[in-house]
């Protein structure tokens, strides 16, 4: 990958709090279209996984269809297109089908800002049967101090968030794994072992995450794009090398051992130093 944007995605300052980090963009680049890693068509791959796991993909609540037609509105716009006629597919799962990305769809009940539906066919170690109907503070639940530190400022985000503005951030981790579609973390952990070269048998696994208002129905669309590539590829621009090298010593100095534990980073730090070495 050639994206200039990826180095600065090694934020090492606070890297193990999830900082925030929202930036504002264009409408224009709400979408990231294919670098050097190109998936293929987003509709013919994510059919397949809706084919095979439709349970851990695809998620809904009742009540959430208005919001859901309005996402597939906007999205189809986005790119020139007029909303098709009815498929048989509720309209988030349609549109999903546009763009690589996940697509969230955040709207409030009862007091929370809650997942009401989703169409997640790259997820980094969660489900849609697990997440959706969860309010925020639910669904953050299993990671270290986000409740006492960033639900409040995540919650204003959310209240906050204007009509007429996208912002995106960028997050980034490393897993024994390249697939896209990675609802639980037991089977790449287990891998982590028999891995004897690190370059490749590692990946740096970056998400793009996007929050847009639905202007109609009031509710947010949360997107997730997601990149990987070895860490080899890595040594072909020794500036990403680089950054990568001081983001790891940055989490790997500053996180808690409560972080540490939920991203699994004592049994990935020798390999990924062995790697650093070479």
């Amino acid at each position: 990958m050639a994206d200039p944007r990826y180095p600065a995605a090694f934020d090492h300052k606070d890297a193990h709090l999830f900082r925030i980090g929202l930036a504002p963009i264009a409408v224009a680049d709400w979408f990231e279209g294919p670098f050097d890693l190109d998936d293929g068509d987003p509709a013919v791959r994510k059919s397949g996984v809706f084919s095979d796991s439709p349970k851990l993909c695809w998620g809904e609540t009742e009540g959430s269809q208005a919001g859901q037609a309005e996402v597939a509105e906007l999205v189809a716009g986005h790119f020139g297109l007029a909303r098709l006629a009815e498929d048989g597919s509720p309209p988030l799962r349609w549109a999903a089908g546009l763009v690589d990305d996940d697509l969230c769809l955040m709207e409030h009940r009862e007091g929370e800002w809650t997942l009401t539906a989703a169409s997640l066919c790259a997820p980094s170690f969660f489900s849609a049967q697990e997440v959706v109907g969860k309010p925020l503070s639910a669904l953050h639940g299993p990671v270290p101090g986000f409740g006492d530190t960033l639900l409040p400022r995540v919650t204003r985000i959310f209240d906050s968030l204007a009509v007429d503005s996208i912002v995106e951030r960028r997050n980034w981790s490393v897993v024994a794994s390249g697939e896209l579609f990675l609802p639980s973390s037991g089977p790449v952990r287990a891998r982590q072992p028999l891995i004897t070269d690190p370059g490749r048998g590692l990946f740096v696994r970056m998400e793009r995450q996007t929050l847009r208002r639905l202007p109609m129905t009031g509710g947010v669309l949360f997107t997730i794009r997601i990149w990987r590539h070895p860490l080899e590829a890595l040594r072909s621009d020794l500036g990403r090398l680089a950054a990568f090298a001081v983001a790891w010593e940055g989490v790997m100095g500053s996180a808690g051992a409560d972080f540490r534990g939920y991203k699994g980073l004592a049994a990935l730090d020798p390999l990924v130093r062995q790697f650093l070495r070479t």
